[in-house]
């Protein structure tokens, strides 16, 4: 089986995550719940790895990093987290249903929501979108598009819309691959998606957020901490974990953390390089329709013509046991903007190969050419 949808989860990971994982599983202690030297000892994993991730995205501190079971649950928290009735927020067309879901609800709360258009190219209009932000609580924007792979451009945002104006990043398709340090580019909160490019497991996420970004609780709960106080705990992360956290996921993501320290640019460099000529090869054949350009997030969407992209995913699946997405990709007002009623989308890692992009790339000819 060739496997090219590691947009929607990583197929590959390092032998180190695989190894502590397993590790992890065989511990069944509850990190901070307990005074034994088991769970202790869980506790200061958990507090390792969320010190790793403060330096790995640059938070001002380990307290600021919050786990989460994946990125919707990380977008969720920062969304209604800070987000009230009679306030203005502004995002995009290009983002997920992560955020777009909730937007939705908001806006029936009397959240006034903005969205900006796709430019031209293909790409967020960011003038529209930085026009739209005066006013605006706060602005949200994917850092690289599921569907597409395009990416805006964040340092400008940050230095163009309003000072007081929070930015809130949805970092589920960009994290792993490129290096984001949210207090270089002046991100407020950072969704990050641990089993996609962080390399971690399914069940495992984050929301990393600087010192002025400071979201209310949505799950209310036991936390190890200040017990006898029936409110929830004034100070971060405890505020926002509510309940046991998943000791086996954070430490697979903590370990994803550790192997992209050495391996970042190697793999962003690998993941363009076939990314790149994936796309070259589909510029050839006749009956594809591209949608993608070359960029560091392994993500080639494309048509082929007069054949239905659930019907094409499918028959690379069976005829070709090759793994791709069909379909709208959770992202409805990308696909409208884009004038597609749903692409095909081949997401490669730096765990690819040659061999499996030529592969594919007779099985997309072949399917063309019936």
């Amino acid at each position: 089986m060739i496997y090219f949808d590691n947009a929607a989860t990583g197929g590959f990971k390092p032998d180190g995550v695989l190894t502590a994982t397993a590790a992890a599983l065989k511990m069944c202690a509850n990190p901070g719940r307990s005074g034994h030297k088991l769970s202790l000892a869980c506790a200061e994993r958990v507090y390792a790895v969320r010190s790793l991730l403060a330096e790995f995205f640059g938070a001002p501190s380990a307290d600021r990093v919050v786990f989460t079971k994946n990125c919707t649950e990380a977008l969720n928290l920062a969304i209604f987290g800070v987000l009230n009735a009679g306030d203005k927020v502004v995002s995009t067309v290009a983002e997920h249903n992560s955020v777009l879901r909730p937007l939705h609800y908001l806006e029936s709360k009397g959240v006034e929501v903005a969205l900006a258009p796709l430019n031209s190219q293909g790409g967020i209009d960011l003038s529209a979108l930085i026009s739209a932000a005066k006013g605006a609580k706060a602005v949200i924007v994917t850092l690289a598009s599921n569907v597409t792979g395009t990416a805006p451009d964040v340092e400008r945002i940050r230095a163009e819309i309003p000072r007081e104006t929070l930015l809130i990043c949805d970092g589920a398709q960009a994290c792993g691959h490129q290096k984001v340090d949210i207090g270089a580019t002046g991100i407020d909160a950072l969704a990050v998606a641990g089993h996609k490019g962080m390399l971690g497991i399914q069940g495992s996420g984050a929301l990393v957020f600087s010192e002025r970004f400071n979201p209310k609780p949505l799950m209310l709960g036991g936390t190890g901490s200040e017990s006898i106080n029936l409110n929830m705990p004034d100070f971060y992360p405890d505020r926002l974990e509510s309940g046991t956290l998943s000791y086996p996921a954070i430490v697979s993501l903590g370990e994803g953390a550790l192997y992209l320290k050495n391996h970042l640019y190697e793999n962003r460099d690998r993941t363009l390089y076939l990314t790149d000529l994936m796309l070259n090869g589909l510029s050839a054949i006749q009956g594809v329709k591209l949608y993608s350009r070359p960029n560091h997030y392994g993500i080639v969407a494309l048509s082929i013509e007069k054949l239905q992209s659930e019907l094409a995913a499918y028959r690379l699946s069976e005829e070709y046991s090759v793994c791709v997405r069909g379909g709208l990709h959770c992202a409805p007002l990308m696909h409208q903007a884009l004038g597609s009623e749903g692409l095909i989308r081949a997401s490669l890692s730096a765990f690819n190969n040659e061999r499996e992009v030529d592969f594919f790339l007779r099985a997309v000819e072949k399917l063309a050419s019936d």
